[in-house]
């Protein structure tokens, strides 16, 4: 059983920065592709950044240049480094797990950008 813990989420001024964390448990690490995903109210769920096994990653445009997404496998863990935070970056973001046809979700945590 895989799950996927996330933290790191909060309340920021716009122009700030916040770090997610992602914490998994479970085997196969390494091989897996991760993902952070969010879903503002009222809106459909949508990618944000990824990162493949290889340490490839991609990114919404609406997030390139402000946002990184990182990886340890030692640690089983995935990060999101979130910077120049904008109103429009409100909402609750999850860790997403893919191997293979298996995909795994973490519970979300909220990040709110407001004065």
């Amino acid at each position: 059983q895989v799950q996927l813990v996330e933290s790191g989420g909060g309340l920021v001024q716009p122009g700030g920065s916040l770090r997610l964390s992602c914490a998994a448990s479970g085997s196969s690490f390494n091989v897996a592709a991760m993902g952070w995903y969010r879903q503002a109210p009222g809106k459909q769920r949508e990618l944000v950044a990824g990162i493949t096994s290889g340490g490839n990653t991609n990114y919404a445009n609406s997030v390139k240049g402000r946002f990184t997404i990182s990886r340890d496998n030692a640690k089983n863990a995935v990060y999101l480094q979130m910077n120049s935070l904008k109103p429009e970056d409100t909402a609750v973001y999850y860790c997403n797990r893919r191997v293979g046809m298996l995909v795994d979700w973490g519970q979300g945590t909220q990040v709110t950008v407001s004065l």
